[in-house]
């Protein structure tokens, strides 16, 4: 999600067992989720030194003049990078994010309505309500996770939407 002053990357996934998110800032042990995986593509070349990853790119944001990124397990994990000159002060992240949150279109609305109406509904079915393709109400999708407006209750197949009133508090 690219907002005015950050760019959120968001994962599914969790961080392993034992691992923390202060622990990605500074020289960590490697936990690969998939360690079968992980040994061959880096003898193969495919990835560089396991476990140096979030460090790296602390160090390179911090070596280009920007902010530290920051990083935070919810339902889902993400990390935040941070244009440059962007104020640090956390007010006005939340008040940056409470504009976002307001402003959503009418392809938006919609999907809000229809998953009101139907918490079991596809994204095909949403994609032909709205009349836009696929990709686009993913993308309307994740830009309503991303204002708290909308989340997924379980697996893709077998799961549900849950609409995220205002006044619900997390």
């Amino acid at each position: 999600m690219l907002f005015k002053n950050r760019l959120e990357i968001w994962n599914p996934g969790q961080l392993p067992y034992g691992l923390t998110i202060e622990m990605l800032k500074t020289e960590h042990p490697s936990r690969p989720a998939n360690p079968l995986l992980a040994r061959p593509m880096y003898l193969y070349g495919s990835i560089e030194q396991v476990g140096t990853g979030t460090e790296m790119i602390v160090e390179k944001c911090i070596a280009r003049g920007l902010r530290s990124p920051d990083f935070k397990q919810d339902t889902d994990f993400v990390t935040t990078f941070w244009r440059n000159g962007e104020s640090e002060n956390k007010k006005d992240t939340e008040k940056d994010t409470e504009k976002d949150t307001e402003k959503i279109t009418k392809a938006q609305k919609i999907i809000l309505q229809e998953i009101s109406n139907n918490e079991f509904i596809t994204i095909p079915e949403l994609s032909g309500k709205i009349q836009i393709n696929i990709r686009n109400t993913k993308e309307n999708i994740a830009k309503l996770k991303a204002k708290g407006l909308l989340e997924r209750i379980g697996p893709d197949k077998g799961g549900h939407w849950k609409v995220i009133l205002k006044t619900e508090t997390r």
